[in-house]
């Protein structure tokens, strides 16, 4: 691992930060590391407003597409909601739709199948909007690049609105709004959003003329939170706002399908963290194992006893996915050493076997293992399909770009994206994808890397100093929960392994005159050595509060030792 210690901003910036917030030097260092430098700006950090959110009206096309939504409504024509099966798309078709749904009913959804029509807007959808009298279509997290599919709907007489939030094309697809803030001709202030908080701005605006405020919208944005979460977009701005409003509705009034799948939970508060590991992953799984139309049912349902069987349904999904994700991801370290690629610049694998819902789990997973951009092969119908993730600071979609002569298609972001091609075009496309890689990527990134915020004593590390870190939140890209490094600190003679096979380590440290602190570190029981017969090392940590029989303690969350 590859320690990096972000830079201290100057002392005189941090004594007049400190000064105004009435803060020690830490806290004053932590926020300005995250970009905040006044009174104004940490009151807004630590307190964000809903009043803060900006006019939707900004956003480029927000007005077209607003004006032939009550021209639909006006005229009685069938609105069909589509959107992507993975989370982020399952949430906004919930949401639109239900909001639609509230005041008009000639309201239907689509969620494409993922092994029989792919990622985005197909042309089974569109026939689907035709035969069934469908004569607008609301895209949603897709259909920025859908030229020849916006196209083919046009012929039929079925218009589109697109709201989506991944990097579009040089040419935009023939629609009536193209909602997209990454538009290079979009001025709309935060272009961060995902595909449901896009969602959410068009219900924002459309609220807005039949005068509502963002009070009447609150209620959507458990659903906002969670696509924020899902799809690992910046924790900033107007992200920020949604997602901490969003858990306080997830934690205080949840729809009756979250409510559904937290109700098994033995927790009393969910952070970000738990929407990310917990709620996202089961909602994931229905386009994953089944289709994604079992996600939108859940989030849309009203009746706690049908959600209760729908999100029993969802949760065999989800452990079906975990078995295979784990079988698959061996297969496929296997293949990686038989064919001797385990000094590459890159992992590229195929199965035609693989379970296509997977495959990107699988991609992450293998990363873990071999830290370098990766990409998971399968067969779907007569293509390949492949789930790609990268590394952090590499571009994976402008990797891919380089390798566009071997690709049918292809979109997604700078960290993970997703792709189809023809089977006899793999080899070409796995050896230009190596050498695209070798020829721009700094050899550093290949090296896992830690962002350290700060050098800290263990004395400073205080009850207050944490109940201050926990306003921080919600934390995520962009706001990452501060992370400290401690030297010299000695374990009390207390480490050793825990957990199955000792593959955690759990240690008791001081260092000089501090109190006594604990420490785990999770798969770190390998490291047990480094730290045993009074040995001084440096440790990587975040702060964590360990509750045990009604007694709340603060322990170190190790991330590395040295």
């Amino acid at each position: 691992m590859r320690w990096t210690i972000k830079p201290k901003p100057k002392q005189e910036d941090i004594d007049v930060l400190a000064n105004a917030l009435q803060v020690d030097d830490l806290v004053a260092q932590l926020l300005l590391q995250r970009g905040i430098t006044t009174f104004e700006g940490a009151k807004s950090f630590f307190r964000p407003q809903l009043s803060e959110l900006h006019d939707p009206f900004l956003m480029k096309d927000m007005d077209i597409a607003v004006k032939r939504i009550e021209e639909a409504i006006d005229n009685g024509e069938n609105i069909l909601v589509f959107g992507d099966y993975d989370v982020d798309g399952t949430t906004a078709v919930a949401l639109l739709s239900s909001y639609l749904l509230s005041y008009y009913p000639n309201v239907a959804t689509y969620i494409p199948d993922r092994y029989d029509e792919g990622y985005g807007v197909s042309f089974k959808g569109i026939d689907f909007a035709e035969d069934n009298g469908f004569s607008l279509i609301v895209a949603l997290d897709c259909g920025v690049k859908a030229i020849d599919k916006v196209a083919y709907a046009k012929e039929k007489d079925i218009d589109f609105i697109i709201c989506d939030h991944h990097r579009p094309g040089t040419i935009l697809p023939n629609a009536v709004a193209v909602l997209d803030p990454k538009r290079e001709d979009c001025s709309y202030p935060y272009d961060e959003l995902c595909g449901c908080g896009v969602g959410f701005k068009l219900i924002q605006a459309l609220g807005s003329r039949r005068g509502e405020t963002i009070d009447d919208l609150v209620y959507y944005l458990d659903l906002v939170a969670t696509a924020i979460g899902a799809d690992i977009v910046p924790i900033t701005g107007e992200n920020r706002i949604l997602a901490y409003y969003g858990l306080q509705v997830i934690n205080q009034q949840p729809r009756i399908g979250f409510k559904a799948i937290i109700d098994q939970l033995n927790k009393k508060e969910l952070t970000i963290t738990d929407v990310v590991f917990i709620i996202a992953p089961r909602i994931n799984a229905a386009g994953r194992m089944k289709h994604g139309q079992h996600a939108v049912n859940l989030l849309t349902e009203t009746s706690m006893d049908q959600a209760m069987k729908f999100a029993s349904e969802i949760e065999k999904f989800n452990t079906d996915r975990r078995g295979l994700d784990q079988e698959i991801t061996q297969e496929a370290l296997v293949q990686i050493q038989e064919n001797d690629e385990e000094e590459g610049f890159t992992t590229v694998v195929y199965k035609d076997t693989w379970h296509k819902g997977v495959i990107g789990i699988v991609a992450s997973r293998l990363i873990e293992t071999y830290y370098r951009p990766t990409l998971v092969f399968t067969k779907s119908g007569k293509k390949l399909a492949a789930s790609a993730r990268s590394v952090k600071g590499f571009d994976v979609y402008n990797a891919l770009e380089g390798c566009a002569d071997y690709i049918e298609q292809f979109g997604g972001h700078k960290y993970a994206a997703g792709l189809t091609m023809l089977e006899e075009q793999y080899l070409n496309f796995k050896h230009q994808f190596e050498k695209v890689v070798k020829e721009s990527i700094d050899p550093q990134l290949l090296i896992p890397e830690i962002t350290i915020d700060t050098e800290i004593e263990l004395k400073d590390i205080t009850p207050k100093l944490m109940r201050i870190l926990k306003q921080f939140a919600p934390f995520g890209p962009g706001n990452m929960s501060p992370v400290f490094m401690a030297e010299n600190i000695k374990d009390t003679g207390y480490a050793k392994g825990v957990g199955a096979n000792a593959a955690h380590l759990k240690i008791s440290v001081v260092q000089q005159d501090s109190y006594k602190i604990d420490g785990i570190g999770f798969n770190m029981g390998e490291k047990l050595s480094l730290v045993t017969s009074r040995k001084s090392f440096s440790a990587v940590f975040s702060l964590d509060e360990n509750e045990w029989q009604g007694n709340v303690s603060l322990q170190l969350k190790l991330k590395d030792i040295k």
